[in-house]
């Protein structure tokens, strides 16, 4: 994790270390999470550094009022976060004031008061089935380089064809998908919850074309994908290629990479998949968070109905 210099006293940073390392080890949440729950405590501190006339402590913290937490919200809302970070950085805070209750250092009264921020109801936006095989074919992709443009098209097809978040598919190793035996991955998601998921013979087709041009040796526990120097491939990367290809290929904004395990899930869902599946496929720990993908399909649904039917 990166060191940045954290305006509290020294009594409330070793609480938060503690409760990162507790975060780490006995919640196992992902180093991604982690990253984002320090940045969120982080800013709520530079936050209490005006509120409180200088850099908090254990002191400053607690006993927090629901009307210091509201103020904060208000802060972030006035430097453009929207509901969702909004509603993310409460609960970083209730979780370390909880954790900072049960060892008799503060009150989490005041954040557990709080009503989060109303979400706003948005759905995933998926491609359609044709663009979506555009987006993941090696003859679609940008990089100069053959060996990149197979190894774009590589990670993009198992984004689409097995549901893999670009972390996820970024973090296999040169012992995964290495002969066309490999057809079910062993997946470590969030939280530390493991799945197993199909890989098409599309995908090992496209990594075994990735690994035959790729000029770096691939060894059992390395990295499988690699960013132009030999190191690993980064998201960004990924990322930057997708939005040159929406450029090319003339698709939507919300077209990225993450929005290829949208298709995944919608298209599985639209040819009869059902939802426990669809739920195991990608990870998910409830249900009501795969039931979202219904909403996607109903929509398509209407959509179709009213440019096809002659009444509508």
């Amino acid at each position: 994790m990166q060191e940045f210099l954290i305006p509290a006293r020294q009594d409330l940073l070793d609480a938060r270390a503690a409760w990162l390392k507790m975060l780490g080890s006995e919640r196992r949440l992902a180093a991604l999470t982690l990253d984002a729950y320090e940045r969120d405590t982080r800013q709520f501190f530079q936050f209490l550094t005006g509120h409180c006339g200088g850099a908090p402590g254990l002191a400053d913290i607690s006993d927090l009022r629901t009307a210091d937490l509201r103020a904060y919200l208000a802060y972030r809302r006035t430097n453009g976060a929207g509901a969702r970070t909004l509603g993310r950085g409460l609960a970083v805070i209730r979780s370390l004031l909880r954790f900072l209750e049960r060892r008799g250092l503060a009150n989490a009264a005041g954040a557990i008061a709080l009503r989060a921020p109303k979400q706003p109801k948005s759905l995933p936006k998926p491609l359609n089935a044709m663009d979506a095989r555009r987006v993941v074919s090696s003859g679609e992709q940008l990089a100069e380089e053959p060996w990149i443009a197979a190894r774009d098209a590589a990670v993009l097809t198992l984004l689409y064809g097995s549901g893999l978040r670009i972390s996820e598919a970024l973090g296999l190793t040169g012992a995964d998908l290495g002969s066309a035996r490999d057809t079910v991955l062993r997946i470590t998601g969030k939280g530390g919850k493991t799945r197993l998921v199909p890989v098409l013979p599309v995908a090992l087709d496209a990594v075994a074309e990735y690994r035959r041009l790729c000029p770096f040796h691939i060894e059992a526990g390395a990295i499988l994908f690699r960013g132009a120097r030999g190191g690993a491939l980064q998201p960004a990367i990924i990322q930057r290629a997708m939005k040159k290809m929406r450029s090319a290929l003339n698709l939507p904004e919300t077209a990225t990479p993450h929005a290829l395990r949208h298709s995944f899930a919608t298209h599985l869902l639209g040819r009869g998949g059902d939802l426990r599946t669809i739920q195991e496929l990608l990870g998910h720990t409830s249900l009501s968070t795969t039931q979202i993908y219904t909403g996607v399909d109903t929509a398509r649904l209407l959509e179709i109905y009213q440019t096809a039917h002659p009444r509508a």
